[in-house]
């Protein structure tokens, strides 16, 4: 795994593709950042940042950055990431446990929220702090007479305030922040398309700074992700063409920031796969990650020369799996 000389520079890059998508996060508290093909969007900080009437990201690339890209397999098909990973002891956010008012925003994406309250929602997170932020002068007052206790602590009536209002969601790491200014849907509502948070108690429980379908490596958490467009469906899951030119751009990306046993091991399936060996010929590997590698490549490659009598045994030998749940805990983001 290596870094490209001028990380600053492809993460404009990625910014300006309305393809891709954003997060920054944690397991079970997430903000994601996504635009449509046309829509308005201003730039700013250099090209790392991005924002529309619907939200925006500010991305601050910082010393002991690593990019590290993935794959995963979902019930039919695989998702691909590349997170934005610091090590464990650059990480760290301010960890409150209580709902903390920290005073107006001055650090906005845009100059017209500077004003505006920003409130810690104290959920003692690792690597970013979940945050709202109020421009309603009421909705402040209230929300400071709630301050110092957990917001899911039991009679604490500040979640149905927050969730009565619906104020802009901030979530800020040390590589950046993103911002949602769309409203929060309803209990049990679908999240809006486009930007949108989850905050998902269940999950936070866990402590966990990142799914375990994700082989972040030792000593690294990942405090955002980009998702760059995906070859067989959009960002919001739906199928589409099968585009070769998305998957050669992530495997390029793979090839620079993956784990080099899995970019090797997927060239070897692919090689066997194309000579017509034999599936047998292939030990499946006892490790989860690697079995992960397998089955994402033959996926790939149906997707991409149909189901030829080879692939067919392989995917019969190795793609046996498909119980693997499309609602995995990495699905959270995508």
């Amino acid at each position: 795994m290596s870094n490209t000389p001028d990380i600053a520079a492809l993460l404009a890059a990625q910014l300006a593709d309305p393809g891709t998508s954003w997060s920054i996060g944690t397991f079970g508290a997430i903000a994601e950042f996504m635009r449509d093909p046309h829509e308005r969007v201003v730039a700013g900080a250099n090209g790392l940042a991005a924002v529309t009437d619907r939200g925006g990201i500010r991305l601050q690339p910082t010393d002991g950055l690593r990019l590290f890209a993935s794959e995963s397999t979902t019930r039919t098909s695989w998702n691909q990431r590349v997170a934005l990973c610091l090590p464990d002891d650059a990480c760290h956010m301010n960890g409150r446990s209580v709902l903390t008012e920290l005073g107006p925003d001055a650090d906005a994406i845009r100059k017209a929220d500077a004003g505006a309250i920003l409130f810690d929602l104290g959920l003692d997170l690792v690597q970013v702090d979940a945050c709202v932020r109020v421009a309603d002068r009421d909705v402040v007052d209230k929300l400071r007479a709630v301050c110092g206790h957990p917001v899911f602590e039991a009679g604490n009536p500040a979640m149905g305030m927050i969730l009565a209002a619906s104020p802009h969601r901030v979530f800020i790491s040390r590589i950046g922040r993103a911002e949602v200014f769309q409203p929060i849907p309803p209990p049990q509502g679908k999240s809006p398309e486009g930007p949108h948070t989850h905050v998902l108690p269940k999950l936070l429980r866990h402590r966990r700074t990142h799914a375990a379908t994700e082989p972040i490596p030792q000593g690294l958490v990942p405090c955002g992700h980009f998702y760059p467009a995906h070859p067989e469906k959009d960002a919001l899951g739906v199928v589409r063409p099968y585009d070769a030119g998305s998957h050669d751009a992530f495997q390029a990306l793979m090839r620079m920031f993956g784990d080099p046993q899995s970019i090797a091991l997927k060239q070897r399936i692919a090689d066997a796969i194309a000579a017509g060996d034999d599936p047998a010929a292939l030990l499946e590997p006892e490790s989860r990650f690697a079995r992960t590698t397998i089955r994402a490549t033959l996926r790939q490659l149906l997707a991409a020369d149909g189901p030829t009598p080879a692939l067919l045994a392989w995917q019969a030998a190795y793609d046996r799996t498909h119980e693997e749940s499309a609602g995995d805990d990495e699905e959270i983001a995508h």
